[in-house]
């Protein structure tokens, strides 16, 4: 499981040896995410993508259980008024549920893509004051390694936290 490491950088200079020594410390560049104000030319550092900068994973997660949810409670009641032929009630229920979870999963993510990330939103103002914020996913044993060669390379970096855990896909 990884973890997510923010550290604020004031520049795209100490931003881009922050990127290279953890090159060197062997964090794949697919595991490393930057974020900067609107217009700020960030040269070859990994630009955060959709999924750090929306609140898309959120929105998934909440649109299967909610659509899943929904689904199962629309097929009970056609079960209970007998509207669901019968001998197939147990095939509509899980099908009904898996289509409801499959519409909620759309439907949310569709709305999330368009909403900022709410885990960034204390980023927001250093951001925009022209602060680099860079995003580092490690492995969990490697948390303290990363945190003391940023720490101590670049005094200048102002560790922000961690996310207790992210995603096993991205």
């Amino acid at each position: 499981m990884r973890r997510r490491l923010y550290f604020l950088l004031p520049s795209v200079q100490s931003a881009k040896v922050v990127h290279n020594e953890l090159l060197l410390a062997k964090i794949d560049e697919r595991h490393q995410h930057v974020i900067a104000r609107d217009g700020m030319e960030l040269e070859d550092l990994p630009e955060a993508g959709l999924r750090q900068k929306s609140d898309i994973i959120h929105g998934l997660q909440l649109g299967v259980v909610i659509g899943g949810l929904t689904g199962m409670v629309l097929a009970a009641i056609a079960v209970m008024l007998d509207m669901i032929v019968p001998g197939i009630e147990a095939w509509s229920v899980a099908s009904l549920t898996g289509g409801g979870a499959f519409l909620g999963a759309f439907a949310s993510t569709m709305v999330a893509v368009n909403v900022s990330n709410t885990r960034l939103a204390q980023f927001k103002t250093d951001i925009e004051s022209g602060h680099i914020l860079y995003m580092v996913d490690v492995q969990f044993q490697r948390i303290e390694e990363i945190t003391q060669l940023v720490k101590s390379h670049h005094p200048e970096a102002d560790m922000r936290g961690l996310d207790p855990q992210i995603p096993a896909f991205p």
